[in-house]
């Protein structure tokens, strides 16, 4: 296993790709409300323009900081070095090609599900009249099922990157992360809890520093009782002589 794969934050925003379906069947459920107002091709090119220009032009220019859940990142400052170094892979040519495929596959998708609309046309979540709203929900659908799988195509080929390609990656410029990136929400110290066993080592000092304290202090109360002890059978001791001479 590559060193960077312990990330969970990789395996969160792969794990994205689940709720594809969901959006591709919302978006379906979207256009099959009533009849087309407009030209089919201006309004399929209307639901692929909202739903594909915004995530491509991200995932191109400043791709999804994915050190983040929902609305809640971790600050730039508290990343390490390898999580620096995942930054910089997102920004390679081979990200931009693969944004522009996956733009490319579900323009192929949203074409088949426009023609394959009116089989859903019963179970539209609107009446047929409301046709403008059929066409805001799969708009809305379509945009929501290109961020899931951008950032989840873009993980992948962050996956895949072998090990020594890896190591030999620069870490990115800790002041360009937040104008080379896509930060959105609310910035935290820390999203994931820490290991347990770091948390203990954190927090509990080591056995060997305690038992030397403890020496020490047995040391100091064994030489502030004994003076005591020999004081008092020095006292005790001369009026016995005492009294044997008279």
């Amino acid at each position: 296993m590559r060193s960077f794969w312990s990330d969970p934050f990789l395996w969160i925003h792969l794990s994205g790709a689940a709720a594809l379906p969901i959006f591709l069947g919302l978006c379906l459920l979207g256009l099959a409300v009533g009849s087309p107002l407009l030209p089919v091709w201006l309004e399929m090119f209307l639901v692929a323009v909202a739903g594909i220009v915004p995530v491509l032009w991200m995932q191109w220019f400043r791709p999804f900081y994915i050190f983040s859940i929902l609305v809640v990142a971790v600050k730039p400052q508290n990343l390490t070095n390898a999580q620096h170094r995942i930054l910089t892979r997102f920004k390679t040519k081979l990200n931009q090609g693969l944004a522009l495929f996956v733009a490319l596959l579900l323009a192929v998708i949203l074409w088949q599900l426009y023609r394959f609309a009116p089989l859903a046309a019963s179970v539209a979540p609107f009446p047929p009249s409301w046709r403008w709203a059929g066409l805001l929900l799969a708009a809305s659908a379509f945009l929501a099922s290109n961020l899931f799988l951008q950032v989840s195509a873009s993980v992948i080929a962050v996956l895949l990157t072998p090990e020594s390609e890896f190591a030999a990656t620069k870490p990115h410029i800790l002041e360009k992360i937040r104008q080379d990136f896509t930060i959105a929400g609310w910035q935290v110290d820390r999203l994931l809890p820490a290991f347990a066993v770091e948390t203990t080592a954190a927090v509990a000092p080591p056995a060997e520093s305690i038992e030397p304290a403890s020496g020490i202090g047995n040391s100091s109360a064994g030489s502030i009782v004994s003076p005591k002890t020999a004081d008092t059978n020095g006292v005790t001791s001369l009026p016995e002589q005492s009294s044997e001479k008279k």
